[in-house]
């Protein structure tokens, strides 16, 4: 007895073939690829798709809201952020794999128009439940960049103030262990978690600082430069000064002398000096407010060491 079998269902048993060889452990189910009825079936199988993926995001969800207490609540760097997002993710696929339902059942005849339905239904549904828990991670990882960033500048700026080290060096470490925390931060399985710009406004935000700090070493180069400038002119005007002294009243001398003297019993004292071969006298009228602790008859009546001061520099 010969027994023909449909076409379209040998095609259909081909189909699930090739899905089996080569399906991802997140790839729809095998049974879903041979039992599937088009119209309202598909629909009803969207919507239990729909269910499991809400309770996977629900407990992957918990996950996430620990690792943001820790980022942002807390202010710390995580380590290996990557590798726990990542991990996240990959849980919460793997559990959607496993709870999604078959598409069908043993008594439905097949569709192949409804099979490919139902595949895409459940890539979709697939492809929504990573968006939604990529979405949140990439802004802690944003964030965990930011922290990344502030650590590298502290080092460039506590490298800058020890010494035996270049700007350059120091731009270079701090870079190099920026690069290297952000790569840990990065999920293995994400396409668009770049660190570019934040590297790039680091070490613009470097130069900037290098470049003020350049221009403080001028400023204060320039500064004592004047200074210097200064002082020479203040030197040579002072020399001028003394040849000119030295022409019109001849060569100077050496001694400066100086001499005081209180007429005894007056308020008046005189004083003398001579200096670079010029001298002067001067007579001033000062009170002496301890005369009425020497007697009636003041210190002495004479010459002596109360009333006379004698002073003598020498200049060679």
């Amino acid at each position: 007895m010969k027994i023909s079998l449909p076409l379209c269902l040998i095609a259909g048993a081909c189909m699930a073939a090739e899905a089996s060889s080569s399906g991802t452990p997140w790839s729809l189910p095998q049974q879903a690829a041979v039992f599937v009825r088009g119209g309202a079936a598909t629909q009803s199988y969207a919507t239990q798709l729909e269910a499991v993926k809400s309770s996977v995001l629900e407990t992957a969800t918990q996950s996430i809201e620990e690792l943001r207490r820790k980022v942002v609540d807390e202010g710390k760097v995580v380590p290996d952020f990557g590798q726990l997002a990542e991990t996240i993710c990959n849980k919460a696929l793997e559990d959607f794999a496993s709870k999604a339902p078959d598409a069908g059942n043993e008594e439905e005849y097949y569709d192949a128009s409804a099979t490919s339905e139902a595949a895409a239904t459940y890539d979709r549904k697939l492809s929504e439940m990573e968006t939604s828990l990529d979405a949140p991670l990439q802004v802690l990882f944003l964030k965990q960049l930011s922290y990344l960033r502030e650590t590298a500048l502290q080092r460039y700026r506590t490298a800058m103030g020890t010494t035996g080290i270049s700007e350059y060096e120091a731009m270079l470490q701090a870079d190099s262990q920026f690069v290297a925390s952000a790569q840990e931060a990065v999920r293995e399985g994400a396409t668009d978690w770049d660190y570019t710009a934040e590297r790039s406004f680091l070490q613009s935000v470097m130069n900037n600082i290098a470049e003020s700090n350049r221009k403080a070493v001028t400023v204060q180069t320039n500064s004592a430069q004047q200074q210097q400038t200064t002082m020479q002119f203040l030197q040579s005007q002072q020399q001028m000064i003394q040849q000119l002294q030295q022409q019109l009243y001849g060569q100077s001398s050496p001694w400066n002398m100086g001499v005081a003297y209180r007429i005894p019993d007056t308020n008046f004292n005189l004083q003398g000096t001579y200096q670079q071969g010029r001298a002067n006298v001067q007579l001033s009228c000062v009170p002496d407010e301890y005369a009425p602790f020497l007697g009636p008859n003041g210190f002495t009546n004479g010459v002596g060491p109360g009333n006379l001061g004698l002073s003598l520099n020498l200049s060679m």
